[in-house]
């Protein structure tokens, strides 16, 4: 199998995996997004709380330049963990959620930012 196809197949079933369960509030609902051909992959609430419109988004994993780049995780689970013992290297995990010059330190990839830096 592909490589890229794996981690794509990683991420689904890890997404699906983290998204089971009832949310509390009857009107929220779980939706999964995936789009394999971007290689874009979110997990979002939505719905509404009384009065109030809910949308969260509760994970999202991108794959860019054949790196899994998790841009968000608010769950209490260590994704990138679960991605490793899927047999995910660690150098092909990048935790987007942190600055640049702090991603060498967390143990992951430390891939460079896509933003343009300011001069």
């Amino acid at each position: 199998m592909d490589r890229l196809d794996y981690y794509r197949q990683c991420i689904q079933k890890l997404l699906i995996e983290r998204s089971r369960g009832t949310v509390i509030n009857a009107e929220l609902e779980i939706q999964r997004i995936f789009d394999p051909e971007r290689d874009r992959y979110l997990v979002v609430y939505l719905g509404w709380d009384k009065h109030l419109r809910i949308y969260n988004s509760l994970m999202h994993l991108d794959i860019k330049d054949g790196q899994i780049w998790i841009q968000r995780n608010e769950t209490d689970r260590p994704i990138a963990e679960e991605l490793v013992e899927m047999g995910v290297p660690k150098e092909d995990i990048v935790i987007g959620v942190q600055p640049v010059d702090s991603r060498p330190y967390t143990g992951f990839g430390g891939a460079p930012s896509t933003t343009p830096s300011s001069v």
